[in-house]
């Protein structure tokens, strides 16, 4: 039997179809299970190893006891939706209508997949800044869009913005930003963002913004896009709460749009998952309206988290991009003497002990020839796990 669609398109987008149509383990699969099978220190995968704030966790289970256990409302849970938009004006000023202009999604990487299939059309062209979150590229293959880069330059990973002028066009439909920027930890200037802004105007574009890492900034403030004058009314902005309260696998995610445009990813968002996480919606909502402290508190744990593995990475050798934001930092290896940063991440476990991802898993092959050595370490971990990674990679020095 013969099977053909958009799912091969969207896997080859991703690079998860081999030759022979088999589907390859991502690099992302593929280091976890190099971690299980050696018992190196995982650093490669994005997620806490230490569960979120104990008023969240007792929402969820004060949830499933009082039998919030069905199907919530398609377009989320009013508690929630009003909770995103309280989270939005006491954050950003930004105002939305909770019952027009917010929709629950089963996290981020749902709403990223409902708006594209929503809003392109075969052989538009979307624009992301490269690397890339992995999703992307595949999210854009699936709704028969073109995929077009703007890669991000050393030092500090932000864009030229001559070649980010150069790549919005007529044919551009969604210029689609992640900031704070996973794989780099970069923040995007307010310069970047205005011209961000300036071209979806004059191209008649549609900005989707990814958000997910919006509390977790150590320096520069996260500005989302939507506060740039002329931006809220063709910007999708999504988040989520799994980054945010520690809660990657409730898979609790959101977008706060313009009406119109929410309408559009909900006809799309219905046919995918549906509803999802009853129980944990309340949670959320319970989260997001936290104290600021607890905002500023988790940013400044992972501050001291980024100091730990950086200083680490800097005494084994390598050479260390600052990281401003997300989970992770980017870490050279070629001043150790490795220049691919794949064979070393294979190799990695037995010199050290720990697994790390090569950055060129988030980029396209011309591209990832100039990214070649560079190496993402995830350090959302006990602060005990990043000192014995750290003392573990200073072997690589002898």
């Amino acid at each position: 039997m013969t099977v053909n669609g958009s799912w091969r398109r969207a896997a080859r987008g991703a690079g998860l179809l081999g030759d022979d149509g088999s589907v390859a383990a991502t690099i992302f699969a593929e280091m976890s299970a190099l971690a299980a099978r050696t018992g190196a220190i995982n650093l490669g995968q994005g997620f806490p190893d230490e569960d979120g704030p104990a008023e969240v966790l007792s929402a969820a289970v004060s949830a499933i006891r009082s039998g919030e256990n069905q199907y919530p409302p398609g377009i989320g849970t009013p508690d929630l939706r009003h909770a995103i938009a309280e989270h939005q004006e006491r954050f950003y000023e930004l105002r939305f209508d909770p019952d027009r202009e917010v929709l629950v999604t089963a996290g981020a990487t749902e709403a990223l997949a409902a708006t594209l299939l929503a809003l392109l059309e075969p052989g538009d062209e979307v624009v992301t800044f490269e690397p890339f979150y992995d999703a992307y590229g595949a999210l854009i293959a699936l709704a028969d869009g073109i995929h077009r880069t703007v890669p991000l330059r050393l030092p500090g990973f932000q864009p030229d913005l001559d070649e980010l002028r150069a790549s919005v066009t007529d044919r551009t439909r969604v210029i689609l930003v992640n900031s704070p920027h996973n794989p780099t930890g970069t923040v995007l200037t307010r310069e970047v963002l205005e011209t961000i802004v300036d071209l979806a105007h004059r191209h008649d574009a549609i900005i989707v913004t990814d958000e997910v890492y919006e509390h977790l900034t150590f320096g520069p403030r996260h500005v989302p896009i939507a506060t740039v004058p002329g931006a809220r009314e063709r910007t999708v902005s999504i988040s989520s709460g799994g980054k945010t309260f520690n809660t990657t696998g409730w898979k609790i995610g959101w977008i706060t749009a313009p009406a119109e445009l929410v309408t559009a990813v909900l006809a799309v968002k219905q046919f995918l998952t549906y509803v999802n996480g009853a129980p944990f919606q309340p949670a959320i909502a319970t989260g997001l309206r936290l104290p600021r402290e607890y905002f500023t508190g988790i940013a400044d744990s992972l501050r001291h988290k980024r100091d730990v593995l950086s200083d680490g990475l800097r005494e084994a050798g390598f050479a260390v991009s600052p990281s401003d934001g997300t989970y992770f930092v980017v870490a050279d290896a070629a001043p150790l003497g490795y220049r691919n940063a794949v064979e070393f991440c294979k190799a990695l476990p037995g010199l050290a002990g720990v697994v790390a991802v090569p950055l060129s898993a988030f980029c396209k092959d011309d591209f990832a020839e100039r990214t070649a050595s560079l190496v993402r370490f995830a350090f959302c971990k006990r602060i005990d796990v990043l000192e014995r990674a750290a003392a573990q990679l200073a072997e690589l020095k002898h």
